[in-house]
This record gives structure tokens, C-alpha cells and sequence, in this order.
């Protein structure tokens, strides 16, 4: 087989949709958009949520309750495996794991999770810890400092 070989397979190709001609389109005249009216000028239409002026089902539904989605509090997490990649006795601080990259954003602090294990002796502050992370950690000989 060569390239010049290679046809597309069997309805792989669509012939393109030609509208406002005569003869054999199906879509003459006026082109699929009925008679005039709003969905037959340029830029009409109407949105996606839009009942016919029936009041939407949107304004209709009642609005109640509170949600606390908006004071949630998101951390940016790193796992206790990624810690293998600063010297003994280190400290590391949310600054020193921002400057290295493995923290992008800070967002309401950095918590920790045990995901891995950790072979070296640090003293790693950050703001929330995961109890598996905590026993790795000083099973490690490292210490935790909560900020």
C-alpha cells in the first residue's frame, strides 16, 4: 500500500449542505428558515432558555436556602513522596514548595496527604496534615509543624 494508495472510507466524507439554490438541495427559496419572522433574519433567534414569552421555568422556580459553596476551604495538597526531593534537614516552608513547583497556588493553605513514603529528615510546615501522612512522617524521623 502506498499513499497515494489511501481512500477515505465508505461515508467518511459529507457532500457540503448548499442552501438558496434551485434544484436538488431541498433547501431553495427560503433556505430552511420558513417566512420571514424573527429566526429568518441575520443575527436572530432567540436564547436557549426562551419559552415563547411564557414566563421561564428559571423566574419560576422558587429560590430559597443557603449554600456554603462559596466559604468552602480548598487546599493545595501534595503528597509526603514528593518531600524526597529536598536535602536533610530542611525546612520546608509553603514558600519553599512554591518556589520549587510543586505547589502552584496556595489557595487557603497546603495540607499534606500519605500518598508514598518519605526517606529523608525534614521539618515540613504546612497547614493541615492527613493522619496516614502524620505516621509516615515521624516514622521518617521528620517533624511536623502545623502554621
Amino acid at each position: 500500500m502506498k499513499l497515494n494508495e489511501l481512500e477515505k472510507n465508505l461515508g467518511a466524507t459529507h457532500r457540503k449542505k448548499i442552501v438558496g439554490r434551485g434544484r436538488g438541495s431541498g433547501l431553495g427559496k427560503t433556505s430552511g428558515k420558513g417566512h420571514k419572522g424573527q429566526n429568518a433574519r441575520s443575527g436572530g433567534g432567540v436564547r436557549a432558555t426562551f419559552e415563547g414569552g411564557q414566563l421561564p421555568l428559571y423566574r419560576r422556580l422558587p429560590k430559597r436556602g443557603f449554600s456554603n459553596a462559596k466559604f468552602k476551604v480548598r487546599y493545595a495538597v501534595i503528597n509526603v513522596s514528593d518531600l524526597n526531593r529536598f536535602e536533610d534537614n530542611t525546612v520546608v516552608t509553603p514558600a519553599l514548595l512554591k518556589e520549587v513547583g510543586l505547589v502552584k497556588n496556595q489557595l487557603d493553605g497546603i495540607k499534606v496527604l500519605g500518598n508514598g513514603s518519605l526517606d529523608k529528615k525534614l521539618t515540613v510546615q504546612a497547614n493541615k496534615f492527613s493522619k496516614s501522612a502524620v505516621e509516615k512522617i515521624e516514622a521518617s524521623g521528620s517533624k511536623i509543624e502545623v502554621t
